[in-house]
């Protein structure tokens, strides 16, 4: 309907109006026609003319929740409520018309640049909001959902949106990752006005007047009536409506509040592309998808607004693997998995190397396990270990040379990563402290043992053989 359709609708609506001007005013466009209307005597009046049922009903979900404010409940309220003037019925759409009330509407940009006043009234407007007594739904038979149903409900209807198959599949995943994370939805259930947005907040100068478009008023999640908040890219403003949404409300509101709020907002495409199904409008299919598509390629570009109390273990993966590669390329190192090395001496080999090599092939002692070669050696009577450490070998003799191997090759070769040094009487000794210099035996410098005069070491499992006569 036109302007002044909507004047002539409104002339029947109210007796004794007489319009002397009329334009169009700003609605919702798939839902409503709307104007504003003057009269002889200069009052002002607002026209709203439902496009189909749907959007009928809603009106007449206002009309019957304005009517539960009270008087008494309107006088505790910061803000003014619009109160229905006059009502004309046309087949099954109802025309509404309100009484007007002083100020305008203005954009997210403007209401974020009115300053720190401003945000205090919309903090404290919302917190009025949802502080209103529960019974005033509940009594209007309106929607009641606790935060579990709540949160069960936004999983049906993202069920719902992904049959539509027009959502790109890394936004489903993201929103169902969230709808899941139980500890993002814990939170005491209020009153919600539930078409929270700029286009409902009247301002009179910098001052808010009046708070518009009450047909989704229910008891449900108080982070909806934030989610048009977190489109304001000021993060003063925003922290400033939130100080004074705090100080005003009777409890405290949750920690996750604006997460619920950032789900909400993103969410809300969704709705509006399954709302384009639901009508047969190929127009906001269309809208729904391109926004749909924005919103994917701005959350691979920047990682969009946090969501979940949990990014998952591939989101923690990805991001400490960026992390890793920034730290590398801000070093001028390569992004590859850093090695760690350790330093550890190759022996040089003596004069009795030949022999004691020669030595090693031999026969298996009698305590020797069958099957299992031996490395008896001689006990070690001061207590001391005969496995030789990496730090010690590092301080081996002058003759020793240096080499750096990855741990993982030192692991699987400990008599590489750490050879004692061989002295001509067959005993190893660790030089790395010559006052403290202790005898070890090795398998390749052992003596022949005489029967009853040694004892054989089993090396596996630490315990001491004796060896028979």
């Amino acid at each position: 309907m036109t302007a002044i359709e909507l004047a002539a609708v409104a002339s029947a609506a109210v007796p004794g109006l007489n319009v002397t001007a009329f334009g169009p005013e700003p609605d919702d466009a798939a839902d409503f026609n709307a104007a504003l209307l003057v009269d002889s005597e200069g009052r002002r009046w607002r026209v709203r003319s439902p496009r189909h049922a749907e959007a009928s009903a809603r009106l007449e979900t206002e009309r019957q929740v304005l009517r539960a404010f009270s008087p008494a409940i309107r006088a505790e309220l910061p803000f003014l409520l619009p109160t229905v003037a006059g009502t004309v019925r046309q087949d099954e759409l109802i025309t509404f018309v309100y009484s007007h009330i002083p100020g305008k509407a203005e954009s997210v940009e403007e209401l974020s640049a009115g300053g720190a006043t401003l945000a205090q009234e919309i903090g404290a407007a919302i917190a009025a909001i949802h502080d209103l007594p529960q019974n005033l739904v509940t009594n209007a038979d309106l929607p009641s959902y606790t935060a579990n149903e709540f949160r069960q409900r936004k999983l049906n209807e993202l069920d719902q949106a992904a049959t539509t198959g027009k959502i790109p599949p890394s936004l489903l995943r993201r929103w169902e990752h969230a709808m899941e994370d139980v500890a993002l939805w814990r939170f005491n259930a209020s009153v919600v006005h539930g078409d929270l947005h700029e286009d409902n907040i009247l301002l009179e100068g910098s001052r808010l007047t009046a708070v518009m478009g009450w047909t989704d008023l229910r008891v449900g999640d108080p982070a909806d009536d934030f989610a048009w908040l977190v489109a304001i890219n000021d993060p003063d403003f925003v922290d400033t409506v939130m100080l004074a949404y705090s100080a005003a409300r009777h409890e405290s509101p949750d920690p996750h509040l604006l997460r619920r709020a950032a789900l909400s907002a993103e969410f809300a495409l969704a709705q509006w592309l399954v709302k384009g199904f639901a009508t047969d409008s190929a127009r906001m299919v269309a809208d729904a998808e391109s926004m749909l598509a924005t919103l994917k390629a701005d959350i691979d570009a920047h990682g969009g607004q946090p969501i979940s109390t949990d990014p998952g273990p591939k989101a923690q993966a990805v991001s400490s693997a960026k992390q890793e590669d920034a730290k590398q390329e801000s070093a001028g190192q390569v992004s590859e998995p850093a090695k760690k090395s350790v330093t550890v001496t190759k022996i040089e080999p003596t004069e009795n190397s030949e022999s004691l090599e020669a030595g090693a092939a031999r026969k298996p002692l009698s305590g020797e396990l069958p099957g299992e070669p031996g490395e008896p050696v001689e006990p070690n009577k001061a207590g001391t270990s005969a496995s030789v450490d990496t730090e010690s070998a590092e301080k081996s003799g002058p003759t020793a040379d240096k080499t750096t191997v990855n741990d993982k090759a030192s692991a699987n070769s400990p008599a590489e990563s750490a050879q004692p040094d061989i002295s001509t009487s067959g005993s190893a000794k660790i030089s790395s402290d010559p006052a403290h210099e202790e005898p070890v035996k090795t398998a390749e410098s052992e003596e022949p043992v005489k029967p009853g005069s040694a004892e054989d070491v089993d090396t596996t499992a630490l315990k001491v053989i004796r060896l028979e006569n």
